[in-house]
């Protein structure tokens, strides 16, 4: 059987040209040794700086917002401004900028240098603080309403510039990591902000200026950090820039629409800020109505929800090996509605009592369900969001990075704008807030169904991902031989019926396949390939029609720059024996000379995959390797061969000297 990984067309990569110019992007300042960890960036200048930048960026914006939600709804009367509508007006005008100004803020965060508009934004802030000082001190609301709207701009300019920084500094290896460091600290930025803006505005007589002077410190401070981050240079510095929000709003989604991944992952973030803002808004009704507890009990729901999401995000480096695995994301989804379906279980029967004080309800086990529920729901929408941002990143074109993101940013403020209004509906028409928990989870779960269908790739690597993580202990040795950009023929020994599954894990790129027609009447797996878009082929004498046809694929795959994987023995061992290599891959090479990397499957004969059963496979599902993993599989990538270097014979040898090797 003739194999090579597969992705639907129009999940691929952009064109080989953007392929090749994306990835020379993000490793165009990899270092010459790379972080062991995710961490370890923070002591590099390339990523330190710019993280305690939008750190403390996130957490002044909330800490000047809490502050004035809390001084308005507990400390001011202002007859134009009712207590119950302050957090409702003050949300909506921060993000109203974002539906204004995005736009316009991902063409300068394209057109210029990035660290030039950090520092205009970081000068700006300390404007808007020093404004909103003397409005907290002089309790002018007006004032302070206005400051929001500027924050909300503030936040606007450098929302494209924060995600088109990273891939412009951090390789693939390092870019979940990276992203993951960024979600973990906005989200940390949030509930420090948040707690410290209503610790300050508490304080007798002088919590207006302990939050006057906190905010423009803040702001300082973020200033100072900024002054240290690294220059990044303009991606499209011709670019004309369009002033209109709308038309240009509209070309950007055409943009993004050009890659169908990029685009529906952007729609799959929208969702997440979606499902996350229902939850967010709702949690002082449910503090207050449902759990019985007090503003104390609200906050704790806030701090469990951030630590999770937080969580959740540093978890994906680690999940993922280091790479951008979006396979991660359907784990994701499927966490968030079953967390959030037995939220509602959890919560919606608790029996009426008084207030109950923190202390109070910490003490009762019903309530460490509701806890436990709600911070791994958290940890489930990290998991899901930091490989979506990573996948962004690594495959728009880096001329119109930034603009994709500005996109995003609008679609997120719109889709929050939606999930607010749809909730308040069904408060309005007599639902409780777990009602409406449920429905959020149950919608997540249509949705995660259909954009995975219409995205295949994100199912497949979430099969890949299973297989590699938990039915297999799979480790990849030589994994940098996989070349990270250009076409390039990947050949290997075929083992068993997952074999292209474990090599979809092994690789940081989609692979395309040529599969053996007869695999696709395997039950399960064969329908897993058709959803991959396989190409089929036949023997010559059998249909030379399909034959032909194979071979034209492979070339058009090879043409758009992306890898081709070939199982040259052309059928699955039937004794664990190395069978003689075929030509097939020569007649390719003839039409398309690319490089070719030779690859090992290891221990992996004898799984319940593999044909050991008197030349069958799949008859014992207790057999070694079907959740029973004794031993440990592994993938070994040698270097990649000239093509004027190969033949048969010597494929052959290099594929199995790595299986001694393994």
């Amino acid at each position: 059987m003739r194999c090579a990984a597969a992705t639907e067309p129009g999940a691929r990569l952009d064109h080989a040209n953007a392929n090749a110019n994306a990835t020379a992007d993000v490793q165009a300042t990899e270092p010459a040794g790379a972080p062991p960890n995710q961490f370890a960036l923070l002591r590099q200048r390339r990523f330190g700086p710019f993280f305690w930048t939008q750190f403390l960026g996130a957490g002044n914006d909330n800490l000047f917002k809490f502050a004035f939600t809390v001084m308005v709804t507990y400390q001011l009367q202002v007859p134009w401004l009712p207590d119950g509508l302050a957090g409702l007006v003050i949300g909506a005008l921060f993000i109203l900028p974002f539906v204004l100004f995005s736009a316009t803020s991902g063409q300068l965060a394209d057109k210029l240098e990035k660290t030039r508009l950090i520092r205009f934004v970081k000068n700006l802030e300390i404007a808007i603080m020093a404004a909103a000082g003397l409005g907290f001190m002089t309790h002018n609301a007006a004032l302070l309403l206005g400051c929001v709207f500027m924050m909300g701009l503030h936040s606007t300019l450098f929302g494209p510039v924060k995600f088109a920084y990273l891939p412009q500094h951090l390789n693939e290896r390092e870019l979940t990591g990276g992203n993951g460091m960024v979600e973990m600290g906005t989200f940390v930025a949030i509930l420090l902000g948040s707690l410290a803006g209503g610790v300050l505005i508490a304080l007798p007589q002088v919590g207006a200026t302990a939050v006057a002077v906190a905010c423009f410190g803040v702001a300082l401070a973020g200033r100072w950090t900024a002054q240290g981050v690294p220059h990044s240079p303009a991606t499209d510095p011709r670019l004309a820039i369009n002033w209109n929000p709308f038309s240009e709003t509209w070309r950007n989604l055409r943009l993004a629409h050009q890659n169908i991944v990029v685009f529906r992952s952007l729609l799959g973030i929208s969702w997440m800020w979606f499902f996350g803002a229902v939850f967010l808004a709702n949690f002082p009704a449910f503090a207050k109505n449902v759990l019985h507890g007090d503003e104390h009990v609200a906050s704790l729901l806030l701090v469990v929800f951030s630590v999770g999401v937080g969580t959740g995000a540093l978890l994906c480096e680690r999940f993922s090996r280091r790479h951008v695995e979006i396979g991660l994301v359907p784990a994701g989804a499927i966490g968030m509605s079953v967390f959030a379906i037995d939220l509602y279980f959890a919560s919606h029967a608790l029996p009426p009592s008084a207030a109950q004080s923190l202390g109070t309800f910490i003490a009762q086990p019903a309530h460490w369900r509701v806890m436990a529920d709600l911070g791994l729901l958290a940890l489930s929408a990290g998991i899901y969001s930091v490989p979506m941002y990573a996948l962004i990143q690594l495959r728009s074109q880096p001329t119109h990075r930034a603009r994709i993101i500005a996109a995003n940013n609008i679609l997120n403020a719109l889709f929050m704008i939606v999930s607010s209004l749809g909730a308040g509906v069904m408060l309005g028409a007599g639902f409780s807030v777990p009602e409406v928990f449920l429905a959020t989870a149950l919608l997540n779960v249509l949705v995660g169904a259909y954009v995975f269908l219409l995205v295949p790739e994100y199912l497949l690597r979430f099969v890949a991902f299973l297989l590699s993580r938990v039915l297999y202990r799979f480790r990849v040795t030589g994994e940098q031989h996989l070349p990270a950009s250009g076409a390039a023929i990947v050949v290997c020994n075929h083992v068993s019926y997952v074999d292209a599954l474990l090599l979809m894990a092994a690789s940081p790129r989609p692979m395309r396949f040529i599969m053996d027609h007869r695999i696709f009447a395997v039950p399960v797996l064969g329908w897993l390939f058709r959803l991959a878009k396989a190409i089929p082929i036949a023997p010559q004498d059998d249909d030379p029609a399909a034959y032909a046809a194979a071979f034209d694929a492979a070339d058009r795959v090879l043409a758009e720059g992306e890898l081709l994987c070939i199982f040259p023995e052309g059928a699955i061992t039937r004794d664990g024996t190395l069978g003689p290599f075929k030509a097939g891959v020569m007649k390719i090479l003839q039409r398309r000379p690319v490089p070719v990397v030779p690859v090992a499957l290891c221990h992996l004969w004898g799984s319940y995959f593999s044909r050991i059963e008197s030349g069958t496979a799949m008859v014992r599902p207790l057999r070694r390797g079907w959740f029973n993993p004794v031993g440990r599989v592994g993938l070994v990538v040698g270097p990649a061969l000239a093509a004027a270097e190969v033949s048969p014979e010597v494929l052959r040898a290099r594929v199995a000297a790595l299986l001694q090797a393994g």
